[in-house]
């Protein structure tokens, strides 16, 4: 297949789009490098510097690329993804996460490209009742980020059928690991993994463990962590998955979660550093328990996560932090 990927110079979009290479598809990434790096984009995958908020920039990627063939499918991973960012900067989140999707839409009507995998998450869920997560649970973001992407999520839902394509939105969870050169690297880093990493290589003093009285077992917040090799062939399925007029939504996680303190110890067994840790009140909103149910992405997409060893996973992303810095 000839594929489009958005946002491929990214975390995931990188590794997805090696993946898609890896399988014998024609690639070409699309990004406007504001988070994203070059060097990131799998050696031999065509690369275009465009914002896909303009619409002339994206139509001229589209005229450039359709020269050589039709396009297949979309796999759309180019958003603003930081929470404290959107909380500060809401209306730049809508905006960018929003338009950046109305816009690919349009342009799939007008060029005849007929599915899209969309790069959703788990924050649609804000705080839900219970784990684990399915699909049909109440969707409640509680900041800006989960809210823009449910909107896009909700976009492509109507214009399933009203443009007569084949939609898919997969919502991840904690996404970690490394695959070669491709992996983590965000100029300002919230997620857990990395700022650990950060203390194991002598690059911050110490790691902050918010929260020791939640009700789990060992009084810290559990999250599902799924590797992002994993997470990347889950879009390759997507796209055999997807149905014409239809909108399906999948869950990717591996359904077991991993406390702070569980990270903590596998940081530091991968890397064999000490890692000191502070701990520190909870953070308003954390919910205690995030595990994802992925039981639909088995049955429908046959996905199954591979790469569930923890300690696995974090010796992947240290490898790729020591290589990349």
């Amino acid at each position: 297949m000839r594929l489009l990927v958005t946002g491929g110079a990214g975390y995931v979009g990188s590794v997805t789009a090696a993946v898609l290479a890896q399988a014998g598809h024609d690639v070409t990434v699309v990004d406007d490098l504001s988070t994203g790096h070059r060097d990131a984009v799998p050696a031999g995958v065509a690369f275009h510097h465009a914002d896909l908020l303009d619409q002339r920039q994206l139509g001229d990627v589209l005229r450039t690329v359709t020269a050589g063939g039709p396009i297949d499918a979309i796999l759309h991973f180019a958003a603003r993804s930081l929470v404290g960012e959107s909380v500060a900067e809401p209306a730049r989140y809508f905006r960018h996460n929003i338009t950046t999707t109305a816009n690919l839409l349009e342009a799939m009507r007008d060029h005849r490209i007929g599915t899209i995998v969309f790069s959703s998450t788990a924050a649609v869920y804000g705080e839900p009742p219970s784990s684990p997560i399915t699909e049909d649970m109440p969707t409640v973001p509680t900041n800006p980020y989960g809210a823009s992407k449910l909107a896009a999520d909700q976009l492509l839902t109507f214009a399933a059928p009203a443009y007569g394509i084949a939609a898919v939105s997969l919502r991840y969870f904690n996404v970690a690991g490394a695959q070669g050169a491709q992996g983590e690297r965000h100029e300002v880093e919230t997620h857990l993994i990395p700022r650990l990493l950060d203390v194991a290589a002598g690059t911050a003093p110490e790691a902050s463990v918010f929260g020791t009285d939640y009700p789990t077992p060992d009084g810290t917040a559990i999250r599902d962590y799924i590797h992002v090799r994993d997470l990347a062939e889950a879009h390759l399925l997507a796209l055999g998955a997807a149905k014409k007029g239809e909108h399906l939504i999948c869950n990717l996680g591996t359904g077991t979660g991993f406390s702070v303190y569980e990270v903590l110890e596998a940081v530091r067994k991968a890397t064999g550093k000490e890692v000191p840790a502070a701990e520190k009140p909870r953070r308003a909103g954390d919910p205690a328990r995030l595990v994802a149910s992925a039981e639909r992405a088995r049955t429908v997409l046959g996905w199954q996560p591979e790469r569930t060893d923890l300690v696995g996973t974090v010796a992947d992303a240290w490898t790729f932090y020591q290589e990349s810095r």
